[in-house]
C-alpha cells in the first residue's frame, strides 16, 4: 500500500468515526480559544512531516473545536447537515481537484452543473430557461443576481456599467422590506449601489413587506427601481406576498429579486407551495444549498431569468482563456469565480439520491418538527413562541421571574443551552427584544431529537431560574 493510499483511508476512517458519533456528541459545547490554539498552533516546522501523522494529529487537536452542525440536534443558523450522498460526491470531488470554471477545464463538472440546474429550476417552479449559477452561498448569490439587475436597468437608460462604472449613472431607486436580510445590503455595498440607499418597506408583525407600502414607495421614486423581497425571513420564516409585490413591480417595471436562501425550498413541497406564490414572477432568485438540501458547505444557487444580464455582468476574458464549444456551459461567465471548487457534484448527488419526493418530504418533515418544537414550548410556563410557525423557524423568549430583565433572562437561558451540549440554538433580536431562534433544518433530525432537545430546553431554563 502507498503512503498516499494508507493516509486517505485512515482519514476516510476518521471521518466515518466522527460520522458515527453525531449522534451522541455535545452539540457545541463552548471552548476556549486559548486551548485551541495551544492545540493547533507553535511554529512552522522547519521540514515537512509525514501526511498520515499530520491528519491524526490534526484530528485529535481540532475535535474539541468541531461543532456537531452535521448532526441532528443542531438548530442554529439554517443549517443543515450533509447527506450521505452528497458528502460522499464532495470527496471525490476532493479528490478529482477539478476547476470548475469552464468546460475545457472539467467536462463533467460543466455536465453535471447544468443537469443539476435544470433540476432545481424544475423543483423551486421557476421560468424555463431561467440562467443558473453555483456559488458559495447566499451572499455571492445576491451578488450576482443584483449585478444582473444593476446592468439591465442600466443599459434601459443607455448606460453600460460594466464599461463607465457608477461615477455619473443614473440613480438606481432601491426597496427592501425592513426585516430583509443582512447579506441582501451586503451584496448591494459590494456592488457600489450603496446598503445606505436603500429605503426600507414597512413590514407586518411577522416581517412580511406591506404590498400597499411598497406600491406607495414605488409611486413616489423616480427612475428605474429594484425591488428586494424574501421568501423565508431569517427569524420567524415568513413570506412577503410575493405575488401582490411581482405585479406592483411589474407595473413599475422595477427588477423584483428574492432572496429564498432556504425559504424557497418550500416550492418543492406541494404542501407547502402556496406560500411562493408568485415568486416566478420575479427576475432573480438566491437559494442556499447548503442550508435545507443538506449538501456540505459551500454551496448557493443564483437563477436569473435574463441569463443575457447575467453574462453581461458577470463575464471577462482574458487571452488565454480556452474558448468552449456552443452549447457547452462555461460556469465563469455566469459567476464571480474563476477558479472554483467543484460544487456541483455534491448537489447532483444529493438530489439523485432525494428525487423530487425525497426533496419535499425533507422540507414537510422539517417544518413539521418545527411546529412540534413549537407546541412542546409553548405549553411551558414562562416560554413564549413569538411567531407564527410556517415553516422551520420557531421564535422563542423567556421571561424572567419576577422583575428581571427579560433579555438577560433570554440570554442566560441560551448560554446555559449551548453549554449543556444536547442541542444547539442561537439568539437574535426580534422587534428590540432578545430572542432565542430554532431552525429546522437537518435531514437526519427525528422527532425523537425534538423531544430529547425540547426537554434540554426547559431543563436550563428551570435551571436559570
Amino acid at each position: 500500500m502507498t503512503a498516499e493510499r494508507e493516509t486517505l483511508l485512515r482519514t476516510a476512517e476518521l471521518a466515518a468515526r466522527f460520522r458515527d458519533g453525531l449522534d451522541e456528541r455535545p452539540v457545541g459545547r463552548p471552548v476556549a480559544v486559548e486551548t485551541l490554539r495551544a492545540a493547533l498552533g507553535g511554529a512552522l516546522p522547519e521540514a515537512g512531516e509525514d501526511p498520515l501523522r499530520v491528519v491524526e494529529a490534526l484530528a485529535r487537536a481540532a475535535d474539541p473545536g468541531i461543532v456537531a452542525s452535521a448532526g441532528p440536534r443542531y438548530f442554529g443558523f439554517v443549517t443543515g447537515g450533509a447527506l450521505p450522498a452528497a458528502l460522499a460526491a464532495d470527496w471525490l470531488a476532493s479528490a478529482w481537484d477539478q476547476n470548475a470554471w469552464t468546460y475545457v477545464a472539467s467536462p463533467a463538472a460543466s455536465v453535471v452543473e447544468e443537469v443539476a440546474a435544470g433540476w432545481l429550476v424544475e423543483l423551486l417552479g421557476l421560468p424555463a430557461g431561467t440562467s443558473v449559477g453555483f456559488t458559495t452561498g447566499a451572499t455571492l448569490a445576491s451578488f450576482t443576481a443584483l449585478a444582473a439587475a444593476r446592468h439591465a436597468l442600466l443599459a434601459k437608460e443607455g448606460w453600460d456599467v460594466e464599461e463607465r462604472g457608477l461615477a455619473g449613472a443614473p440613480e438606481l431607486a432601491l426597496f427592501a422590506g425592513e426585516a430583509a436580510h443582512a447579506t441582501i445590503f451586503v451584496a448591494l455595498q459590494m456592488l457600489g449601489l450603496g446598503r445606505g440607499r436603500v429605503r426600507l418597506v414597512a413590514a407586518d408583525e411577522e416581517g412580511r413587506m406591506r404590498g400597499d407600502a411598497l406600491r406607495e414607495a414605488l409611486a413616489a421614486a423616480p427612475g428605474p427601481a429594484l425591488v428586494c423581497a424574501q421568501a423565508g425571513e431569517v427569524n420567524t420564516g415568513a413570506f412577503d406576498p410575493l405575488g401582490e409585490i411581482a405585479e406592483a413591480c411589474r407595473a413599475r417595471a422595477a427588477w423584483l429579486h428574492v432572496d429564498g436562501a432556504f425559504g424557497l425550498w418550500a416550492a418543492a413541497s406541494p404542501a407547502l407551495r402556496s406560500l411562493v406564490a408568485g415568486a416566478e414572477g420575479a427576475d432573480s432568485w438566491t437559494v442556499d444549498g447548503h442550508k435545507w438540501l443538506n449538501v456540505p458547505y459551500d454551496s448557493g444557487f443564483v437563477f436569473v431569468r435574463d441569463g443575457a444580464a447575467q453574462r453581461a455582468a458577470m463575464t471577462r476574458g482574458a487571452a488565454y482563456f480556452a474558448t468552449s464549444a456552443a452549447g457547452e456551459r462555461d460556469s465563469f461567465h455566469l459567476v464571480p469565480e474563476s477558479s472554483r471548487r467543484a460544487r456541483g457534484f455534491a448537489v447532483y448527488a444529493a438530489l439523485r439520491s432525494l428525487g423530487r419526493r425525497g426533496v419535499a418530504e425533507l422540507v414537510e418533515g422539517c417544518c413539521a418538527l418545527a411546529r412540534r418544537m413549537a407546541e412542546r414550548l409553548r405549553g411551558a410556563p414562562g416560554v413564549l413562541v413569538l411567531n407564527e410557525v410556517v415553516l422551520n423557524q420557531v421564535l422563542v423568549r423567556f421571561e424572567a421571574p419576577a422583575g428581571g430583565d427579560g433579555d438577560a433572562f433570554t440570554r442566560e437561558v441560551i448560554r446555559r443551552v449551548q453549554a449543556d451540549g444536547t442541542c444547539w440554538l442561537g439568539g437574535s433580536v426580534w422587534r428590540g427584544r432578545a430572542v432565542a431562534r430554532i431552525s429546522v433544518s437537518g435531514a437526519s433530525t427525528t422527532e425523537q431529537d425534538v423531544e430529547r432537545s425540547a426537554d434540554a430546553i426547559l431543563r436550563c431554563v428551570a435551571a436559570a431560574r
